[in-house]
């Protein structure tokens, strides 16, 4: 069973991931920073728009990010930006 720490909000206590805390502490907080994650998105949607494969893209930073701690933000947000993208690039194609 992992360790927890008590939810913010009172509720139920929320698994701790020491792996993660572990490996660079400040990552956890950059998790919860909404303009670093809008910049990775953006990075993501640049890349879309200039054609790239953003797919094999995602698949390199996930690579990188079992060795490198510092990706695995990066490779978090590509993950669920990608079917965001693919999703709305499917809806206006249908328009």
């Amino acid at each position: 069973m992992l360790p927890s720490v008590p939810s913010p909000r009172g509720g139920a206590r929320l698994p701790l991931d020491w792996g993660l805390l572990a490996d660079a502490p400040m990552l956890w907080l950059q998790r919860w920073n909404f303009v670093a994650r809008a910049r990775l998105e953006r990075e993501l949607w640049e890349a879309f728009e200039a054609g790239r494969d953003i797919e094999a893209m995602v698949a390199e930073r996930g690579r990188l990010a079992a060795t490198d701690p510092a990706e695995r933000l990066r490779h978090e947000v590509w993950q669920t930006t990608c079917p965001r993208i693919r999703r709305i690039e499917a809806m206006m194609r249908n328009r």
